[in-house]
C-alpha cells in the first residue's frame, strides 16, 4: 500500500507524510504488515522517517467498493535540527489509525479516508484526510523444510508461468557532496538494501532503503522506482535504474529541503556465480527542494532468485530457496555512552535470512527505536553480517543459533554479536530469544556499549529458483 496525507504540526508548518506499507494476510479479511514513512514536498523537515508494525482489515462492502481499517505502531524521528527533533518528535514513539474506501479498477484499489497519527509528547498530534493505492503483489512458495528439493513436473511449469525473477542486493554507497551548504560537508557512506523484481525479462521495480554507517551516521533514505537491464556478454550485465523518494537528515547539516530525493544510477554487474553478482554503480543524488547535490559511486552485491525459464536458466527444474523473515523486539539494558550508564532502550526491528547452507546463514537487520535515547528520539541500527545454526531432525523443535554482524548505529560503525534458541512452533512459524553485545564508536571517540535481549517472531517459506 502507497498512502499519502498533510499532518498539522502545533504551531509550525506542516509536514507531508508518504508511506509504504507491505501486508500479508493471515485470515479472510485480515493481515498483518510493516512500512516506513517519509516527508516529500512540504516542511523543511528532511530525514524525519518512521518505521511501523500494524494489522489491517478489509471488508467487501458490495460490487468493487471495499471498507479499509488500519492501526500501526512504531518509533521515527526528525526535525531541523536536534533539538527541534525534541519539540517535533517527542520520545520518538507513535501509534496511527486509518479508516477508508476503496474501490477496486485494473487490480488497484484505490481510495482515500481519515488517518490519525499522534506521537508521543510531541507536536504531532493530527488527524486529516488521505488517499492511498493498494497494489496487489503475490508470490509461489513452498514449505521451508522442501528447501533444495527440486520442485515436482507440474510445480516447475506453473513456476515457470507465473512468476519472474527478483534480486536482493546489500551495498555500500558513497555520497560526495558538492557546494555543501550544511554544517557537514564531507563524504556520505552508506549501507544499502534494495529489493527488485522484475515486471518483463528486463523491467523491474524496486524499493531501497539506505542508513549512513561513517561520515554522517544519523543519514536515512528509503526510495522506490524502476530499472532496466541489458545483457551485454555471458557474465556480464549494465543496469539503469530511477528511484524517488525522501531522506536526509537535519536541513543545517545536510540540506534536502523537505525530503524529496531523485537518483538516477547505472551499475555494471559480473557474475560470481549463477546466482550471486558484484556490480560497480555509479548515480547521482539530488534533492529538488534543496540544495544537496551528491555524485556517488559504490559496491553491489546481488543474489538473483529466478523461477521462470529465461534465457539465462538451465532447463533443469527449479529448486525450493528457503527464506526466513524476523520481527524483532529488542531491549539493549547496561547502555553506556562516554562511560556514563544510561536508561535502558527499546526497539522494533525486521530481519532477513538468506540461507547459505543448512547451517550457515546470511542475516540483514533494520531496528528503530520507539524510546528516547540521550533525551533525543531517532535512535537507529542497521546490521548485516553472518549466522550458524544446529541442524533440526524431523521432529525436534528447539534450534541454537549465533550471529556475528558489522553494521551501524547513530554514532557511526558498530558491531553485534547474539547467540540464543529458537522453537519451531509449526512449519511456518517459530519463535526465538536471544541474548547479546553491541559496541559502537563515534568519530570524537565515544563509545556505545549494551548488552542487549532479542524476542523474535519468524516466518518462513520456500520460493522457486533455479
Amino acid at each position: 500500500m502507497l498512502d499519502y496525507q498533510t499532518v498539522r504540526v502545533e504551531g509550525d508548518r506542516a509536514i507531508d507524510l508518504a508511506a509504504l506499507q507491505l501486508y500479508a494476510p493471515v485470515t479472510e479479511g485480515l493481515s498483518v504488515g510493516a512500512g516506513l514513512m517519509g516527508p516529500l514536498v512540504s516542511g523543511q523537515y528532511c530525514g524525519f522517517m518512521g518505521a511501523s508494525v500494524g494489522v489491517q482489515g478489509r471488508v467487501r462492502l458490495g460490487g468493487r467498493f471495499v471498507g479499509l481499517a488500519a492501526l500501526s505502531a512504531g518509533g521515527g524521528a526528525g526535525g531541523r535540527s536536534p533539538e527541534h527533533a525534541k519539540r517535533l518528535s517527542g520520545t520518538g514513539s507513535f501509534v496511527r489509525g486509518q479508516l477508508g474506501l476503496g474501490y477496486e479498477v485494473g487490480g488497484l484499489t484505490i481510495g482515500a479516508g481519515i488517518s490519525t497519527i499522534k506521537f508521543r509528547k510531541s507536536l504531532i498530534d493530527s488527524s486529516q484526510l488521505n488517499a492511498f493505492v493498494e497494489i496487489p503483489f503475490s508470490y509461489l512458495s513452498g514449505p521451508y523444510a522442501a528447501r533444495g528439493e527440486a520442485l515436482s513436473k507440474p510445480d516447475d511449469e506453473r513456476a515457470a508461468r507465473e512468476m519472474g525473477e527478483t534480486l536482493l542486493s546489500v551495498s555500500l554507497d558513497n555520497y560526495r557532496q558538492l557546494r555543501a551548504v550544511g554544517s557537514y560537508t564531507g563524504t556520505v557512506r552508506t549501507g544499502e538494501f534494495q529489493f527488485s523484481h522484475f515486471l518483463s525479462p528486463d523491467l523491474y521495480w524496486f524499493a531501497n532503503f539506505a542508513s549512513a554507517y561513517a561520515g554522517l551516521p544519523t543519514y536515512n533514505q528509503l526510495l522506490g522506482g524502476l530499472g532496466w537491464r541489458w545483457r551485454v556478454a555471458p557474465s556480464w550485465r549494465l543496469y539503469a535504474q530511477l528511484g524517488v523518494g525522501s531522506g536526509g537528515y537535519a536541513p543545517e547539516q545536510i540540506d534536502t529541503g523537505p525530503g524529496l530525493l531523485v537518483y538516477p544510477k547505472l551499475l555494471a554487474e559480473y557474475s560470481l556465480t549463477k546466482d550471486l553478482g558484484l556490480a560497480v554503480t555509479a548515480g547521482y543524488l539530488t534533492a529538488p527542494k534543496g540544495s544537496s547535490r551528491n555524485p556517488t559511486y559504490g559496491l553491489t552485491l546481488t543474489r538473483h532468485l529466478r523461477a521462470g525459464q529465461g534465457r539465462d536458466d538451465a532447463p533443469a527444474p527449479a529448486t525450493y530457496q528457503g527464506l526466513r523473515v524476523t520481527l524483532l523486539h529488542q531491549s539493549d539494558t547496561q547502555l553506556r555512552y562516554r562511560d556514563v550508564a544510561h536508561p535502558a532502550l527499546h526497539m522494533l526491528g525486521l530481519q532477513l535470512d538468506l540461507p547459505l547452507s543448512e547451517r550457515w546463514y546470511l542475516p540483514v537487520q533494520a531496528s528503530a527505536a520507539y524510546t528516547s535515547y540521550l533525551g533525543y528520539p531517532g535512535y537507529a541500527e542497521v546490521f548485516a553480517g553472518l549466522g550458524v545454526q544446529t541442524l533440526v531432525a524431523r521432529g525436534e523443535r528447539l534450534q541454537w543459533f549465533g550471529q556475528l554482524m558489522g553494521g551501524a548505529n547513530v554514532h557511526g560503525k558498530s558491531g553485534k554479536l547474539n547467540a540464543g534458541l529458537r522453537y519451531l512452533v509449526d512449519e511456518r512459524l517459530a519463535t526465538s530469544l536471544s541474548l547479546g553485545r553491541i559496541d559502537a564508536k563515534s568519530p570524537s571517540g565515544g563509545r556505545y556499549s549494551a548488552n542487549n535481549v532479542v524476542l523474535g517472531l519468524d516466518y518462513r517459506f520456500a520460493i522457486p529458483t533455479r
